[in-house]
């Protein structure tokens, strides 16, 4: 197996998982949501390793060193041998924050059938 010297940064944002398709880690680039070393760049660009990629994922940034270089999609577990991720933690509190008020938000609206359920069988109790 030859160790290669560069590649697409639009693979290798697939390979690394941040992606689930190829099409959509060119997407980002094209829609500029991809830096690398601060400039923003097209899908073709080359990385080599060392390089900083930046990847706008809504609410935060994400930044990532490129530690090693592949084509090939890899498991989870081995992502941590291709990308070092050197996001700030302000950024990180911004990505838990969301998740927060996501899930606080997540029971507003109308009652399922089983909560509907709860409800009347709390309202005869206490009509009692």
């Amino acid at each position: 197996m030859t160790e290669l010297d560069e590649v697409r940064v639009d693979k290798w944002l697939f390979a690394v998982r941040l992606f689930k398709t190829r099409g959509q880690a060119s997407e980002a680039c094209r829609k500029g949501k991809i830096k690398l070393n601060d400039l923003t760049i097209k899908a073709a660009k080359s990385i080599k390793i060392g390089d900083i990629v930046k990847v706008r994922q809504s609410p935060i940034i994400r930044s990532l060193e490129v530690i090693n270089l592949t084509e090939r999609r890899i498991g989870a577990k081995l992502v941590e041998n291709f990308a070092q991720d050197i996001t700030p933690k302000e950024e990180l509190e911004k990505y838990h924050k969301a998740i927060r008020n996501r899930n606080e938000n997540k029971f507003q609206g109308r009652p399922s059938k089983k909560e509907r359920k709860l409800i009347n069988q709390f309202m005869e109790l206490g009509g009692k």
